[in-house]
């Protein structure tokens, strides 16, 4: 491989390593991690089939919350993701069926329909909700881009994931993290500039 192409994949991978690096020991398992408490779960939108089922990964979302729950480690959930996504559909409403389901009381659910991405959903939950700290739920690739979005805007965060599938849709995840992490360090860096 060239110097110059050697460059460029460490110029694409730099705000991702960086992502990992400062997030490391802050993400962990939500059945075993050893996590401070919170104010709450924040649970990630994902997407949601047309009959109103969650997808995998978003079922995967709300049960690493619930179990953050059910070890008393937050005493609620906040359910964050587009209220009308692409397909018209609601994903709150997905994951509130979901947590209920799981034996989350209804009392300890909030929803946040306007999380249409991760950066939307860390200020909702700091400037609409008042929260200053979260344990983030997410899959493993998504969760260090996701907490550096929250660290960003002042919340104290942790990270939970559920059990890593080894699928085609994981890989994927890690590969479009290379761009998603671009793109929330730009985000990042005009906030910085504009405040």
């Amino acid at each position: 491989m060239s110097r110059a192409l050697r460059l460029l994949a460490a110029a694409a991978a730099a705000p991702q390593a960086y992502a990992r690096l400062s997030t490391r020991g802050e993400r962990a398992s939500a059945l075993t991690g050893d996590f401070r408490t919170a104010d709450a779960a924040l649970v990630l939108g994902a997407r949601v089939w047309e009959d109103g089922r969650p997808s995998l990964f978003l079922r995967q979302r709300v049960e690493a919350g619930a179990a953050l729950y059910e070890r008393g480690l937050v005493s609620r959930l906040v359910l964050t993701g587009a209220g009308n996504n692409r397909e018209g559909l609601d994903e709150t409403e997905a994951m509130e069926r979901t947590a209920l389901e799981l034996g989350v009381p209804a009392a300890a659910l909030t929803r946040d329909p306007f999380g249409h991405d991760t950066r939307a959903s860390a200020q909702n939950a700091r400037d609409g909700l008042g929260l200053t700290s979260v344990i983030v739920c997410s899959q493993e690739f998504h969760l260090p881009r996701a907490m550096w979005l929250c660290r960003s805007v002042g919340l104290d965060v942790q990270g939970a994931h559920p059990p890593v599938l080894l699928r085609t849709h994981t890989f994927t995840g890690y590969v479009r993290e290379l761009p998603a992490t671009w793109k929330a360090a730009v985000e990042i860096g005009r906030d910085r500039i504009g405040a």
